[in-house]
């Protein structure tokens, strides 16, 4: 099982901003893979705390995943996910790179030379979803133009800064003459720039190209989340990192099946006969039709529960119910046998309205819907 961010970070839920960014630049140089070379384990709690601070340092993740845990971010690499050394880096470096003289070992962000690594640029689609595969889960094959390194496209040494990434500047001050250094603007701090392209190539040496992807997309979901899958954005040049496909969920109305959470509304209309004598009916699923049972004398308004048959929840625990709302149909008209029918009974004792405490009022009925 996959532990709990916080603990990796050793902070509780109620940790501020500056704690958690404290606590993570704590974990980082105790792991860091300068400090702890050809140490795999330590290289793990690296990507880890990485992963951890992604997440809890965005308010919008982190209010997500402590309402959702780890399922709010699964499937085909999503949200913290599947982080590698490119990735912390290039995002997270400032925080903790200082300590080691601004180098990374190669890593990612920038290597031990000065060189830059760039990361692509992301790219946005909308997947919409049956109300059916909100509830299952299901992997979506989707068609994504993207910017991919097209085949040819040699590269050569910036003569700018001789492949080193950064150009060093000499300025003097009041104080002595200063040194600083910063990326090279001519190859933007990769080191080296485009010799040859083929045609239909870009400035970059890109040329967008149709993918197919695949999307796992994990049961609970609801409209409005976006999900990430790594690495399948526009790719970048020379030995960059490619940028993510940020995945928005869109989800269609079902005919006959109402969505509150996790739990599922059917509104079943049956006939004043139906409901007096009992009957069975078919209703609706999300895993298909089955048959529920009415007893005899049902009343309107009779909610019945059907437990796991909602939506399946997204931190993975269990599935909601689907309730089952009876409405006794009064019909508007009447023959003359018909009416002459319910004239007769309206004197009948047992067509007289006796609620018994067991059903429950209509304020009683929605309490125990939200409870």
């Amino acid at each position: 099982m996959k532990q709990d961010y916080y603990e990796i970070l050793g902070i509780s839920k109620s940790a501020s901003a500056s704690e958690i960014k404290k606590a993570y630049r704590k974990k980082a140089l105790e792991y860091h893979p300068d400090k702890n070379p050809g140490d795999a384990k330590a290289e793990e709690m690296f990507k880890s705390a990485a992963e951890a601070y992604e997440i809890l340092s965005d308010q919008d993740k982190k209010a997500r995943y402590d309402q959702f845990g780890h399922a709010a971010f699964e499937g085909g690499g999503f949200g913290g996910g599947g982080m590698n050394m490119d990735d912390i880096f290039s995002q997270f470096g400032d925080i903790f790179g200082s300590a080691f003289g601004g180098g990374f070992s190669g890593f990612g962000g920038f290597n031990g030379g000065g060189q830059r690594r760039v990361k692509g640029s992301n790219l946005r689609i909308r997947v919409v979803l049956s109300l059916e595969e909100v509830a299952n889960g299901v992997e979506k094959k989707v068609k994504v133009k993207r910017k991919k390194q097209a085949p040819g496209v040699n590269y050569k040494t910036c003569s700018t800064c001789n492949g080193a990434g950064q150009v060093t500047k000499i300025t003097n001050t009041i104080l002595g003459r200063m040194q600083t250094a910063a990326a090279c603007s001519t190859c933007s701090g990769t080191g080296q720039v485009i010799d040859k392209k083929p045609a239909g190539a870009d400035a970059q040496g890109l040329k967008v190209e149709e993918e197919t992807v695949s999307i796992k997309i994990p049961a609970g979901v609801e409209k409005g989340m976006q999900l990430k899958v790594s690495g399948k954005g526009n790719e970048a040049p020379g030995n960059g990192i490619p940028g993510d496909l940020l995945v928005a969920i869109e989800t269609k109305d079902h005919p006959t099946l109402k969505r509150e959470g996790d739990n599922l509304h059917y509104d079943l209309y049956i006939s004043i006969s139906d409901a007096v004598l009992g009957t069975s009916k078919e209703i609706d699923t999300v895993s298909g039709q089955v048959r529920i049972k009415l007893e005899s004398g049902i009343q309107s308004g009779k909610i019945l529960r059907l437990r796991g048959k909602g939506i399946s929840s997204l931190n993975g625990y269990g599935a909601g119910d689907l309730l089952v709302h009876v409405n006794v149909w009064t019909p508007k008209e009447l023959n003359k046998e018909q009416r002459e029918f319910f004239e007769k009974m309206q004197d009948s004792e047992n067509f007289e309205p006796k609620p018994e405490k067991s059903d429950k009022s209509f304020f009683e009925k929605v309490k125990d819907m939200f409870s």
